[in-house]
């Protein structure tokens, strides 16, 4: 298992925040992670609907230990809160996902989403203005045609450099329910917004029109028993995506077969065992979280207490299972009680597939290498964490007794949550998203 360490001497948090992380307001919170397609650039969302885009600072000779930071680029308010007038229902701002268009020329294009709409925003660079033209003055204001005597050629004049975000594509009105996945087809044209009872296709030039593929909603709603949880396309093949549920199954689906996809190609399903059933086993099964590895060959899974890897060609029971927090299994009652139990953990893959990392309470984050079988705990804390300084693995103890280093279970805080996280596609430069601040670690450099 890899030593990670801090290498930023600060923790990047959103604008206009306390620097006291224990003095935040609510939407401060980050709700969303991504690293683009080179890892060049992450991407943070909040709830109060900014996106913050961080860049990675370029090697210098002087200072080659400072290749890996990453500084804020552009920051810009994504979405607004909005009201539904016909359904008195109030529209947050939050943004659920933000995800990364593969770059084609020097500017960069993402996707963001909150409950309803999701947003094309292209993201360039301006280090030249135009002066000199000749219906304009140089406020911009026009000009009265009878007081030009003279044409002149407009110029190009250097200017301080400046990051411009502007919405290029809306995508609204095509859901009734709350949108909690998005994800960009491999086809690079299409994409798909996923809510609780629907899957839609969008093609990224048009916002007036999408296609249904699944629909899951009942004739009558009270025989519902469950919803859309989380979707994603395969990284290869344009026509095959899955989707997860509540009942803790995934399905994966081919637009070859039919229009709508309401009929799977494939179920995977883990038979539950009936002497571990109890009231809680249909929420803590719930999947939280579905995702391809980089060869579209194994699906990785969240749910509440596991992290589970499934091969696509075994539909009957998972390859891997990781235990995140089993010790948390004796306190559902109260995790059922404070709505902990509720909460959507997100998963992902290294650049190589070998290690999964997802996230747990008390600002603890987890790490599996699938080849040693070996796992780590480690901690995102202001406190804990020195620039430079190497993360020191934690562990969590049941029984009365309990080590120095170790932290009784019974002293968690639950209000402290790993739920985002992110991996460098290629690097093991990892970002984790602990309420309203946004930590950056690597991988120690001998």
């Amino acid at each position: 298992m890899k030593c990670f360490s801090r290498y930023l001497p600060y923790i990047f948090r959103p604008p206009n925040t306390i620097l006291s992380s224990s003095c935040h307001t609510e939407a401060d919170i980050i709700s969303t992670v991504e690293f683009n397609n080179t890892g060049e650039l992450l991407a943070t969302g909040d709830k109060g609907g900014r996106v913050v885009i961080f860049q990675r600072e370029q090697e210098s000779k002087n200072q080659p230990h400072r290749r890996g930071e990453y500084n804020v680029y552009s920051t810009f308010q994504s979405h607004e809160p909005e009201f539904d007038y016909l359904k008195s229902l109030e529209i947050e701002e939050k943004i659920n996902k933000i995800r990364w268009l593969p770059q084609q020329n020097a500017a960069y294009f993402l996707l963001s989403t909150n409950d309803k709409t999701v947003k094309l925003w292209k993201v360039s660079e301006r280090d030249k203005r135009p002066e000199g033209y000749n219906l304009k003055d140089e406020e911009g204001r026009l000009r009265d045609p009878c007081t030009i005597t003279s044409l002149r050629v407009p110029v190009l004049r250097p200017m301080d450099l400046m990051v411009e975000a502007t919405p290029r594509r809306v995508f609204s009105n095509a859901h009734t329910y709350h949108i909690n996945s998005i994800s960009v087809n491999s086809d690079y044209e299409t994409y798909m917004s996923a809510d609780d009872l629907r899957i839609n296709l969008w093609n990224l030039e048009i916002t007036n029109r999408s296609f249904n593929i699944v629909d899951i909603k009942p004739t009558n709603m009270e025989e519902l028993t469950e919803v859309i949880t989380a979707a994603e396309f395969h990284p290869h093949h344009c026509n095959t995506f899955v989707y997860s549920s509540s009942k803790g199954t995934i399905r994966l689906c081919d637009m070859r077969s039919s229009a709508l996809c309401d009929k799977h190609s494939k179920l995977f399903e883990e038979p539950e065992d009936p002497s571990n059933r109890s009231f809680f086993s249909e929420i803590i099964s719930s999947i939280s979280d579905v995702k391809f590895n980089h060869s579209g060959r194994y699906i990785m899974t969240r749910d509440y207490l596991t992290v589970k890897v499934w091969d696509l060609n075994m539909e009957n029971r998972p390859i891997e299972t990781y235990q995140v927090h089993d010790y948390l299994r004796s306190k559902l009652c109260s995790l059922y009680e404070n709505d902990c139990i509720f909460d959507k953990f997100e998963c992902v893959w290294n650049g190589s597939d070998s290690v999964i990392m997802t996230g747990s309470y008390n600002n603890f984050f987890r790490m599996f290498d699938r080849n040693t079988k070996r796992d780590v705990t480690l901690e995102a804390s202001r406190e804990n964490s020195k620039p430079r300084a190497i993360l020191k693995p934690r562990k969590v103890c049941v029984g009365g007794k309990r080590r120095k280093d170790e932290i009784s279970v019974d002293s968690l805080d639950f209000s402290k949550k790993i739920l985002h996280t992110a991996w460098h596609p290629s690097e093991n430069i990892i970002a984790v998203a602990a309420t309203n601040n946004l930590y950056i670690f690597q991988d120690k450099v001998n």
